[in-house]
């Protein structure tokens, strides 16, 4: 009897060693990639929508400032179509995932025009994004990938992906400081 005791104690001691090794496993790869995607994303979508429709197409070239090198400059509609655009085509190419859009250049869709439409385009950007972000592995992140003439791989193109997306959120912050908006995300922090 005290054998079958001991067995069943060991027994039971192997599979919480095993449940307490699962609980202790390094997080999926992705994860470390989503942390800094979600920031992103939520920096640019809060500040999309804080610009006010009337003033979508704001450019700084429009402010006449002596001495400014705003000359056709995209507009804040703009920046933000080109964002989602490049959001699109650099997140498709990691999972090789079909586009619903008919995407004729790096500036989007000419048919989407609204601040309603804008944002719901960027909303889908970043849709493809946490999909792609999903499929990277250890095993996968250095496969090579296909991309504007290039093989870059999938770890590559997201952190090209992340950063392209920051450096436009950068513009849109200023944009909208040039309206007098605070960006939400820079409230958020106080």
């Amino acid at each position: 009897m005290a054998k079958i005791n001991l067995c069943l104690f060991f027994v039971a001691f192997l599979f919480s060693l095993n449940g307490l090794a699962q609980k202790t496993q390094r997080p999926p790869f992705s994860n470390s990639i989503d942390r800094l995607f979600n920031k992103v994303e939520s920096d640019i979508v809060t500040t999309a929508e804080a610009m006010p429709d009337a003033r979508f197409d704001f450019t700084p070239d429009s402010l006449n400032i002596k001495g400014a090198a705003f000359d056709g400059v995209r507009t804040f509609a703009g920046q933000i179509m080109h964002l989602a655009t490049d959001n699109i085509l650099i997140w498709a190419a990691i999972n090789n995932q079909k586009i619903a859009y008919d995407i004729p250049d790096v500036n989007g869709p000419k048919n989407i025009t609204t601040k309603t439409d804008i944002i719901k385009y960027l909303n889908y950007s970043f849709e493809i994004g946490r999909k792609a972000i999903k499929t990277i592995t250890a095993e996968n992140a250095s496969d090579l990938i296909e991309f504007r003439g290039r093989k870059l791989s999938r770890l590559d193109l997201a952190f090209y992906g992340i950063v392209h997306a920051n450096e436009h959120y950068g513009q849109m912050v200023v944009y909208l400081r040039m309206c007098g908006i605070i960006p939400p995300p820079t409230k958020a922090e106080k």
